[in-house]
């Protein structure tokens, strides 16, 4: 069998201070791989800086991770695919094994489940968030991750060919995370040490704003893909404030043979036909999601697998 080619793809937005060090950490541990940083208008020496310790540097004039992410998955060819961040924070001494469980146990995607020592690599906000958005995962997509915002990851060629990157900005992983658990594809955890910026180099998250980014980015999310769960509740609430609304106007006219409320039970009349209106939504988008989840299997299916 022939050795499965590796490319590091690194993701960057103004990483002057720290992108070489990544470079070199994941030279030193992948020696044979080759090395991406893809610039996303950094308006510091970013690309000179990386084209100076060896990687092969490109660019993508659409500002957001996602769109870099999209743009990388398109644009490089390799059998597995190692993204991490380049902001010195991950640890490329854990690349080799998450690189060899992609290969030998034939996974799609591997997850760096971040481990933190420092206070300062990992801020206490976003860890409360992440453990809520893990969760709130889980309740919707029936499994999870540990970590799903982790930038850390492994893919298997299969996975980043198949995979339409749809999200912009940091919401990428969440949805790369649901991609994954919506195509019910083999994947696997390691946890890796997660370290705190060097010195010189700034965070770009914003635990509120990006927070709700990525809340909306799974409401969103369940309601391509769980319509039927989605606008049934909706459907649900209708009818219980129609009913609600109709059962004195339903005692009255028992009593009295009268609707003395008309605008009541008009309300009460379009309520029921908004619940009815959500209800067949939601069964008509459940066949169209069946159709394009059944097609986006087979794309996935079309490529190779990391198994040879």
């Amino acid at each position: 069998m022939s050795k499965p080619t590796v490319a590091v793809i690194l993701p960057c937005y103004n990483e002057e201070a720290a992108i070489a060090q990544t470079i070199e950490g994941f030279r030193k541990v992948l020696p044979d791989a080759a090395i991406y940083v893809y610039d996303n208008n950094s308006r510091d020496r970013t690309i000179e800086v990386a084209r100076a310790a060896g990687a092969v540097v490109r660019s993508e004039r659409m500002q957001g991770k996602g769109n870099v992410v999209r743009r990388m998955f398109a644009d490089v060819e390799a059998d597995i695919y190692v993204m991490a961040d380049g902001d010195a924070t991950y640890d490329p001494a854990s690349a080799p094994a998450m690189v060899a469980r992609v290969a030998e146990e034939g996974l799609d995607m591997i997850v760096g489940t971040r481990v933190h020592e420092a206070a300062e690599a990992y801020r206490r906000g976003h860890v409360l968030g992440n453990r809520m958005m893990t969760g709130i995962l889980a309740k919707l997509f029936g499994r999870s991750f540990t970590d799903i915002f982790s930038g850390y990851r492994v893919f298997s060629r299969r996975f980043v060919k198949s995979f339409p990157v749809l999200s912009a900005g940091f919401e990428i992983e969440t949805e790369i995370s649901v991609h994954a658990l919506e195509l019910k594809m083999p994947v696997g955890e390691v946890e890796t040490r997660y370290f705190a910026r060097p010195e010189g180099s700034e965070s770009k998250l914003s635990t509120y704003r990006d927070g709700w980014r990525i809340l909306k980015t799974i409401a969103v999310l369940y309601r391509i893909e769980r319509p039927m769960l989605f606008f049934g509740w909706i459907a649900t609430v209708f009818a219980a404030l129609a009913v609600g609304l109709s059962i004195p106007l339903a005692v009255t006219w028992f009593e009295t043979g009268l609707v003395p409320r008309f605008p009541t039970a008009i309300l009460a009349t379009g309520l029921m036909i908004l619940s009815f209106l959500n209800l067949f939504t939601g069964l008509i988008l459940d066949t169209v999601v069946r159709g394009r989840r059944e097609v986006r299997r087979l794309a996935y299916l079309a490529q190779p697998g990391p198994l040879k």
